[in-house]
């Protein structure tokens, strides 16, 4: 009897694999391996006989091509393992909502985390769904074991009907997505695959062909220390200037006041004494040159607040972390186009979207492999409210299903 999407999903929860961006291992947590042995264990009992963890954490497999068709291409179906370090991960209680009929829900573990259709008006839409949370206390980790529940589920529903035709299928599970480096040490000529589906959308019938660009920038300030009793006309305290430089950022380019298109510029650490200070940013657009602009824009008020202080300096460092994964796509309409496809014959209504954010897909796309990003199904992301349909995630496994089919129907 196969194994519900829902139950594997259930089982992969509760398993912590949050990553470190302390670390500079890859994978940076040890525990990511505990989640990737389980799929390889999983994948084999289903028939997947290539299955594998490698030292990097990732895991590989096939499921084999059974059309007497030779020019079906290679699809990659990839979800993270991974959780994201913003909120706890670790004991993660899952419990389930069964037949929701409307309102707030109220998490046990924690009377103070409300999921409010207020700040969730998707719920209105998930009448008499049965609906995953956590307690409260932790995040759930939809992001992104709901795709990993729905690749395995779909590959075994694969293997066990070989009545229906599909081209070889490689699967990826990669570490460390949520950190930044989910690729970094992927083998693509062994992935061997033509392109690729990141399951690791939001909303059920959503496919995604575009994301931010991204880079990081790290302003290092080196300002004079001298003895707070003796420092008039003298002192020039490097946190004093980090403050000054986060204090000068434009309001209106935050994440918290920018939707839709709008990029921001935001500040996610700073850390100093007297002597020495740095500050993290990243910054996000959807077009080069938008990103070009926020980080001129940054250089300036640091410039600026610079000059306040002339026995200081500073050094100013942009990192490139991924870019807008439609330039690549756009080369490659059919995978979206079958996507769209895929997703109206698994009984929705397809809606092209773009991420706030990037995803494996966006480095693989411009690594050589393709990659556009189809539904998961959760929602609310990276906190203690995070929550997914049961009935969404088997819309996920049909989408996959039928995308396998496509594919192979046209080639």
């Amino acid at each position: 009897m196969a194994v519900s999407v829902t139950d594997r999903f259930l089982r992969y929860v509760v398993i912590d694999t949050q990553s470190d961006a302390s670390s500079r291992t890859q994978p940076s947590t040890e525990k990511q391996k505990n989640l990737g042995r389980l799929l390889v264990e999983e994948l084999i009992a289903i028939g997947v006989t290539d299955a594998h963890l490698d030292e990097h954490g990732y895991v590989y497999a096939t499921i084999p091509a059974n059309t007497t068709k030779n020019d079906v291409p290679v699809i990659c179906f990839c979800a993270h393992m991974d959780t994201a370090p913003d909120y706890s991960g670790t004991g993660v209680k899952p419990q389930i909502v069964r037949n929701y009929q409307g309102g707030d829900i109220r998490l046990p573990g924690d009377a103070a985390q409300v999921i409010r259709v207020a700040d969730h008006p998707v719920l209105k839409d998930l009448i008499g769904h049965d609906i995953v949370t956590s307690d409260g206390t932790t995040l759930l980790g939809a992001d992104d074991k709901a795709g990993i529940a729905e690749i395995m589920a779909a590959a075994e529903f694969l293997m066990k009907n070989p009545d229906i035709k599909h081209g070889a299928i490689r699967i990826l599970f990669t570490t460390d997505e949520e950190i930044g480096r989910g690729v970094d040490k992927v083998d693509l000529q062994k992935l061997g695959a033509d392109f690729g589906y990141t399951m690791d959308g939001e909303t059920a019938g959503t496919i995604e062909d575009e994301t931010f660009s991204a880079d990081a920038v790290e302003i290092a300030i080196k300002g004079v220390a001298i003895h707070p009793g003796f420092a008039y006309g003298k002192m020039e305290n490097a946190v004093r200037i980090a403050g000054a430089i986060v204090d000068r950022l434009p309001k209106d380019m935050a994440p918290e006041t920018t939707k839709g298109r709008d990029g921001f510029i935001h500040p996610t650490g700073i850390s100093g004494v007297m002597e020495k200070a740095n500050v993290s940013f990243i910054i996000r657009d959807f077009t080069e040159e938008g990103l070009k602009t926020k980080e001129a824009l940054l250089e300036k008020i640091a410039r600026d607040v610079m000059a306040d202080y002339p026995g200081s300096s500073y050094t100013f460092t942009v990192k490139e972390q991924y870019r807008n994964m439609k330039v690549v796509l756009d080369k490659h309409p059919e995978i979206v186009e079958y996507a769209v496809e895929a997703i109206r014959r698994a009984g929705m209504n397809p809606v092209r979207g773009s991420i706030r954010g990037g995803t494996d897909g966006s480095r693989l796309s411009f690594m050589g492999l393709p990659c556009a990003n189809i539904f998961a199904g959760g929602h609310a992301f990276h906190s203690p409210l995070e929550f997914v349909s049961s009935q969404d995630m088997e819309k996920a496994v049909a989408t996959i299903v039928e995308l396998a089919k496509l594919w192979e129907e046209r080639a």
